[in-house]
């Protein structure tokens, strides 16, 4: 992979000084950037985070699910420094389509620590759409919740005469909280028909602090105990373990247009040396990814078609980094268990989509396409230490899973009042794995059954969704809908199989420390959603604004777990097989998947008025976001979802100043009562953070300064899971104790700058 890290620079270093002579040959000018912004309703249902707001951001975070942090409706669950997982509505992960670029990326680990945003830093970012409500069939499918659709700048062209364009984007960021530090340049050459650019992001986090001390301080896990003078990895008491990572990437985009026409080809490679997860037994040493990219887009006397062809391929490693590593004493030193626990997967994900908006009057344009996707995957474990000899451990081989997709979506303008989306899509799943085997002896018979059954399963899903909008005048703007949504079980859900105590830890998608076991007789998940928006605003869609948005959510045959039993288990030995795993409630637990009916239902709020207009300091405006989801079962345990947002609010003063754009923001989060009692979840504690934060924008540079948690406030993230972020956190000790919820970061000094040239 070093190798290939350099491959993409190379290349643009050969390549950049030509085209700039070229440029400089001819004379010419740049012309000034033109900002253009779609109407309001360009998109039916769809929040845009705007591109300014994307870029205030950046220096303050390296993650890209933060960037939608802001978007009412949207919550994050804590995961590693790159790779937490958003949630709308309570619905996250695989329950989500999100799309990077137009693809659709599978997250290749059983602990989803390589989730679809993890693969693009948000210095590449240009552009967010969150589909919060109804979804429209055309961008999202095996998926209940919303969708998200994140890209990458546009390729940009030379103007007609201009001869040949160079330009770029420099920039650099430090954060006080885990010393991070990174970087990011983009460069664009081009004439009027063809387009380079090339991308390349780093960062670099040591663990970070929170608040106040929230455990012993100590030592990682050592066996036989010994004294602190022994050399071993030390954590202070507010010191978060396994938070530290690091991340590399790099893209070069090929662009050819011709009237109305453009083919875009672009090239990816990814490389995340480690990233600790403090809510997960395992961490990351080892991601990455390559991936190709073609597209085309053309305009038509009667529209527009788009097809995409994309390929990526993933290798992801965990094992202990240091803070979770086993040490022991050998008499005279502290040393650690050199074999470790390695755990390997690979993934290979090729796609193909085509999609074609046809005008069929004024008033209506109708939308068809068809997708199809294929995914390959094996999730294998080496051999390595006491009772994990001598097979390697195969917890998914060659698992395959296919999609088929076609839809059709008629959206017709009544009149300037009226609005309607109207949208079926067909979709089939083809989920097959090959035959599995254990460490030893031990799990055989749990193998042998396994691999005896019929594996392979179809699903033949489809979804419907109706949206219609009312606009009486240029200030008020009404919308409601339903949707009916279907997603398949994802291959860890449907195929892990052995009941083996570690084993089972290995799954955990949800980073609350239990351990799960698939299920091969798993249903499809249906969704009945209802949703309604009521958007108030001045009549120039910025003076000032309101929005309002129940909605209410029945799942059947939701994907959820229960305590496993000896029913569950032919392993002699398994934690199923132990009666207490049904009665505990102080400690962790073992979980099968099950199909349960759920529930879930909540409130959005958003909006922005002006306090004071065109003072001597400036215009000040305040905004405010409050969310509220509810989410429980409807059969079954008849308990509260896992890892549901309690109710939360923003509240913030926006200064604009000339060039200057202040902001101090109030966030407001109650306490975590309702809890998944079968899981075992933590409650956590109300709380409220203060953050500033300062932005200074050049036609050419611009700088951002902020403070987030200005008074070291200690909490935990309702959303952060259970720690186990050091120490020996595998069974049968369990490691840290049960009961520590993953602590949020405590004050951290951010700036950063970057410069246009």
């Amino acid at each position: 992979m070093k190798h290939q890290l350099r491959i993409i620079p190379l290349a643009v270093a050969l390549t950049l000084p030509q085209l700039a002579m070229a440029a400089d040959e001819t004379k010419t000018t740049t012309l000034p950037e033109v900002t253009v912004s779609a109407s309001k309703d360009a998109v039916v249902g769809a929040t845009q985070v705007d591109k300014a707001s994307i870029d205030r951001m950046k220096a303050a975070t390296s993650d890209s699910a933060s960037l939608l942090r802001d978007v009412p409706g949207v919550s994050l669950y804590g995961a590693g420094g790159v790779s937490s997982l958003p949630a709308i509505h309570g619905l996250a992960d695989d329950r989500l389509r999100i799309k990077v670029d137009g693809m659709d990326l599978i997250s290749a680990c059983g602990n989803h620590m390589n989730p679809a945003l993890s693969y693009i830093d948000p210095s590449n970012v240009a552009s967010i759409q969150v589909f919060s409500g109804i979804a429209p069939v055309s961008v999202s499918g095996d998926s209940i919740g919303g969708a998200i659709i994140v890209k990458s700048a546009d390729p940009e062209f030379a103007a007609a005469g201009q001869g040949a364009l160079f330009k770029g984007q420099a920039g650099a960021f430090y954060r006080s909280n885990g010393n991070v530090a990174g970087g990011n340049l983009s460069a664009t050459v081009a004439s009027e028909k063809l387009s380079m650019t090339y991308n390349g992001s780093t960062v670099e986090s040591e663990n970070y602090t929170a608040g106040e001390s929230f455990k012993p301080a100590g030592p990682a896990y050592i066996n036989p105990p010994q004294a602190p003078a022994v050399s071993v990895p030390w954590l202070a008491g507010d010191e978060v373990g396994s938070s530290a990572y690091k991340s590399q990437n790099q893209s070069l985009g090929l662009a050819l247009r011709h009237e109305n026409h453009l083919v875009e080809l672009k090239l990816g490679i990814q490389n995340i040396p480690y990233q600790g997860f403090p809510n997960q037994r395992m961490d990351m040493t080892g991601n990455d990814s390559e991936q190709v990219n073609l597209r085309y887009s053309g305009q038509y006397n009667w529209g527009a078609l788009q097809a995409r062809v994309y390929n990526e391929h993933t290798r992801h490693k965990m094992d202990f980094l240091g803070d979770k590593e086993f040490w022991y004493y050998n008499s005279t030193a502290a040393v650690p268990l050199a074999s470790g626990m390695p755990m390997d997967t690979e993934g290979r994900n090729a796609g193909a989509v085509v999609k074609a908006d046809i005008m069929l009057s004024g008033r209506d344009t109708l939308r068809v396409g068809g997708e199809y996707q294929r995914y390959r995957f094996s999730d294998w474990w080496d051999p390595s230490g006491a009772g994990m000899w001598p097979n390697t451990f195969w917890d998914i081989n060659d698992g395959q899973r296919d999609r088929y997709a076609a839809f059709a979506e008629w959206e017709a303008r009544w009149n300037p009042q009226w609005l309607s989306q109207i949208g079926l899509r067909s979709e089939t799943v083809k989920m097959d794995t090959g035959t599995v085997q254990g460490y030893n002896a031990n799990y055989s018979a749990e193998a042998n059954a396994f691999n005896a059954k019929d594996r392979s399963r179809t699903d033949n899903n489809w979804d419907m969704t109706a949206l219609a909008r009312y606009t009486p005048d240029s200030s008020k703007a009404y919308e409601f809908g339903y949707a009916r949504k279907t997603r398949s079980p994802n291959l860890y859900e449907r195929y892990t199989w052995s009941t083996g105590g570690m084993a089972m830890n290995m799954i955990n998608m949800t980073g609350e420390g239990n351990g799960y076991v698939g299920n091969l007789d798993l249903n499809p998940e249906v969704a009945h959603t209802l949703s309604a928006t009521a958007d108030w605003h001045g009549a120039d869609q910025k003076s000032w604004g309101l929005k309002v948005t129940p909605y209410y959510t029945y799942v059947q045959d939701y994907i959820n777990a229960r305590r496993c039993t000896s029913g569950d288990s032919l392993m002699a030995g398994s934690p199923c097989t132990v009666a207490t795993n049904l009665t505990r409630t102080d400690n962790f637990v073992f979980l099968k998947y099950v199909n349960q009916d759920a529930h879930l239902y909540g409130l959005d709020i958003s909006g922005y008025f002006p306090l004071a207009q065109n003072t001597g300091f400036g215009s000040f405006t305040a905004t405010g976001v409050l969310n509220y989801v509810r989410g429980k079962t409807s059969s079954g345990t008849d308990d509260d979802l896992y890892n549901i947002m309690p109710l939360n609010a923003k509240l913030a003063v926006v200064q604009g100043l000339g060039n200057w754009t202040n902001t101090a923001e109030v966030q407001l989060v109650d306490a975590k009562d309702n809890v998944s009692q079968e899981r075992n979840e933590l409650k956590t504690a109300g709380y409220g953070l203060l953050n500033l934060r300062s932005s200074y924008a050049w036609k050419q540079a611009q700088f951002d300064v902020g403070v987030e948690n200005v008074f070291n406030r200690f909490y935990n993230y309702p959303l952060g899971g259970a720690y186990v972020g050091q120490g020996r956190t595998m069974p049968p000790t369990g490691g840290s104790p049960y009961g520590y919820a993953v602590p949020g970061m405590g004050r951290s000094i951010y700036a950063g700058v970057s410069v246009k040239f």
